[in-house]
């Protein structure tokens, strides 16, 4: 499948160059895209050397830190008007082994998913070197959105995911309402309930090992306020997620 892998970084200068490298080594015939949003620590202009070097390369370069789920509709819009069979969604901190990507992109080939999201916690998926408090914040966080989406997916907040583009046609901003780590629940939740081809590939995440985490309590408190809102608004037929199901 041609595919487009899309890295949104900001303040990544530590980790890109080794991601990229990554990425290039096990995907080959993949094109990347780095969206950078401004780092003031000179991410963009190393990934501008990046693609200076390897034509399969690109790079978008944004003038402040616009939010994670921007970026990624970005890199989305752009796969769909060029054509891509598939776009991929990966953290650019390494926490995702790229190595998993030809399982990942075999399943959306092969077993005709819609969507295939790198997961932690189905049978096979770890993380590593998370403390306690923080697994226990995840998987709770989890639970209570699937319970509350009434989604049969166990990782919604996963962030290393496969996506076939004809999936995702016709969203952008007007339709998916998150623009943070939030993000990846809704547009995860409005796949399946289109009717989309959801399946969960066991990963390993690891924590990074340089560079901050971008993860914080408003964060958390986002992903609450706006699950709770889009469970009760489902239960009554409204919602974005039943919009995406008149809409498919």
């Amino acid at each position: 499948m041609r595919t487009l892998v899309v890295l949104p970084t900001y303040n990544e200068a530590e980790s890109i160059r080794a991601m990229v490298e990554r990425v290039r080594r096990s995907v080959p015939d993949a094109d990347l895209l780095i969206v950078d949003d401004g780092s003031p620590d000179g991410t963009g202009a190393i990934a501008d050397d990046l693609a200076a070097i390897d034509e399969r390369v690109s790079v978008r370069h944004r003038a402040a830190k616009s939010g994670l789920g921007s970026a990624y509709l970005l890199g989305f819009g752009i796969a769909v008007e060029q054509g891509y069979d598939a776009v991929v969604e990966i953290d650019a901190d390494g926490s995702h082994d790229p190595a998993e990507l030809p399982a990942m992109l075999a399943m959306l080939d092969k077993r005709g998913a819609d969507l295939v999201i790198g997961s932690r916690w189905v049978d096979g998926g770890s993380v590593v070197d998370w403390p306690w408090a923080r697994r226990a914040i995840s998987q709770s966080g989890n639970r209570y959105a699937k319970w509350m989406l009434r989604s049969s997916i166990h990782d919604l907040t996963a962030g290393f995911r496969a996506y076939r583009t004809a999936a995702l046609r016709g969203l952008d901003r007007a339709v998916v309402s998150s623009q943070g780590y939030c993000f990846q629940v809704e547009l995860a939740w409005r796949v399946e309930r289109a009717g989309g081809v959801v399946i969960e590939h066991p990963i390993t995440f690891v924590e990074r090992t340089t560079g901050r985490s971008k993860m914080g309590p408003a964060i958390v408190a986002e992903a609450l306020v706006r699950v709770t809102g889009w469970g009760v608004a489902s239960w009554f037929g409204r919602g974005p997620a039943h919009a995406a199901a008149r809409e498919a």
